[in-house]
């Protein structure tokens, strides 16, 4: 059937920096981003217009015209994330939005269908997005990968001083340091970005100028940790602590309570599945848990060929599945999965499927959210126990990390 957008005559094509000011506009729009709100993070209209220019010349924005105005956009950042160990090419879909006179005549969809085509073209084979609407993504194939904690914590169950060797000094926060230590860190954690300048400009776009930075250096003065934070009303909000090993989160920790005559509350959030609240003597916080990330596998036969599999030696056997993909034609196959002493194979067959599987499950599962016995137990894995079995035996349990990216 055809778009209702090309009997308008609408005009489908990337969005350049000559744009950047309908570009912006239609942002500010969407989000609802008003000149008071500018001004509170320090922005002049002139100096977002600037920011988002690196974004229009190393992103792919693609957006709907009604002749020379931009009328829907959606973008895709250029981003490298850390999957069990393996890099991946990642589309960042963010600055989705279409000005409402213009809804309900398909243009949406018709962008994510085109941008999941030029991720595929960039070889982009996993996608994340942080969802306005879970059911919407939910319905294009995209699926919650993570999970975001929320913290507070009173100053009279802040964690006692625990003696570390090394020490925490305060520091700005673009201390090539900090990039060294994170660079460290996401290079051995699953889930985590490779951030590059522009997922580090986007990672600040809204922040304030009174955020802080503080770095753990251990006895022989190696940085092993670094947290960013602000102070404002009595309250410390902690943004994010990355650190190395037990010693530099202790360390950490304890630079946080030494805050305690300063602040009547620590709040803050991590994005892994490990409460805080076990490691916290006073362990009655208060901790919130929400859905975070979402993520889509773009093209399945190159992601899964890439995949770092756990390989056993003692497993043998293979699972025959059929993705359903409501927007990608190019994953609507059957797959061949196949475990050989050791060796781990994917191709296209035109066997009958053992499984139908659609690609929100696909993704979750295999980004390590939701494993094969639970997608089974809720009915979202129509598989046998022994495929189950198999599929538990070779996804790796690395528990992944997602922060803030854009």
């Amino acid at each position: 059937m055809e778009p209702k957008a090309l009997k308008h005559n609408f005009e489908l094509k990337l969005v350049n920096k000559d744009d950047v000011t309908q570009f912006n506009e239609l942002l500010r729009y969407v989000f609802q981003v008003t000149s008071d709100d500018l001004q509170t993070f320090g922005w002049e209209e002139d100096e977002i217009k600037q920011a988002k220019l690196p974004v229009l010349e190393q992103a792919d924005v693609i957006g709907w015209f009604d002749q020379q105005k931009l009328i829907s956009q959606i973008a895709i950042y250029p981003f490298t994330v850390n999957i069990f160990g393996t890099e991946y090419a990642m589309g960042g879909v963010t600055g989705v939005g279409t000005y409402p006179e213009y809804a309900g005549l398909g243009l949406m969809n018709q962008l994510m269908v085109s941008a999941l085509e030029k991720m595929r073209e960039n070889q982009q084979y996993i996608s994340y997005l942080y969802p306005y609407s879970i059911p919407f993504y939910r319905r294009k194939g995209w699926e919650i990968i993570s999970d975001k904690m929320t913290f507070t914590v009173k100053d009279t169950q802040l964690p006692k001083t625990k003696q570390v060797l090394g020490m925490v000094e305060r520091t700005e926060c673009d201390d090539p340091l900090i990039f060294d230590i994170y660079n460290r860190f996401a290079s051995q954690q699953h889930g985590s970005m490779i951030r590059n300048q522009l997922a580090w400009d986007e990672y600040w776009r809204w922040e304030s100028d009174e955020m802080m930075a503080a770095v753990y250096r251990d006895i022989e003065g190696t940085p092993t940790g670094f947290l960013f934070y602000r102070l404002a009303d009595e309250v410390f909000y902690l943004k994010e602590m990355v650190f190395l090993n037990e010693e530099a989160r202790i360390g950490l920790w304890n630079f946080i309570s030494a805050h305690f005559s300063m602040v009547t509350e620590v709040k803050g959030s991590t994005y892994t599945d490990e409460p805080l609240a076990f490691l916290l003597d006073d362990s009655e916080i208060k901790e919130t848990i929400s859905p975070y990330y979402m993520g889509r596998i773009v093209d399945v036969l190159p992601f899964l060929e890439k995949f770092p599999f756990k390989t056993l030696s003692k497993i043998n056997g293979e699972w025959l599945f059929k993705v359903e993909d409501p927007l990608a034609d190019w994953n609507r196959h059957t797959y061949r999965l196949t475990f050989c002493d050791g060796k781990i194979t994917i191709a296209l067959t035109d066997k009958e499927a053992d499984s139908v599987i659609n690609i929100p499950t696909l993704t979750t599962m295999f980004l390590g959210y939701k494993r094969p016995t639970y997608l089974q137990k809720i009915g979202r894995l129509q598989a046998s126990p022994e495929h189950v079995q198999l599929l538990e035996s070779i996804i790796p349990t690395d528990v992944p990390y997602y922060s803030d990216y854009f």
